[in-house]
């Protein structure tokens, strides 16, 4: 399993600090996208803006439950 998985994973069983703590320092775009995932579920829209940027994505406006599983998707792909 990737590390973004894994944060996906963590993510989906409720453990956001453990989510984010995988893909807190991770300098790979989909870790990036995952970050930024996770700053905008939490409610800091300014943050996940500076994460997407930095992923090369644009704010992602999709429903979240939408947005995991296009992220659990482009990791397993």
């Amino acid at each position: 399993m990737t590390t973004t998985l894994a944060a996906l994973w963590w993510d989906a069983k409720g453990d956001w600090a453990r989510a984010h703590g995988l893909v807190d320092e991770l300098e790979t775009q989909e870790g990036m996208a995952v970050h930024a995932y996770l700053h905008r579920k939490e409610g800091a829209a300014g943050n996940a803006n500076y994460w997407y940027e930095r992923a090369g994505r644009r704010f992602y406006r999709a429903a979240l439950d939408e947005e995991w599983a296009a992220l659990v998707e482009g990791a397993a792909g």
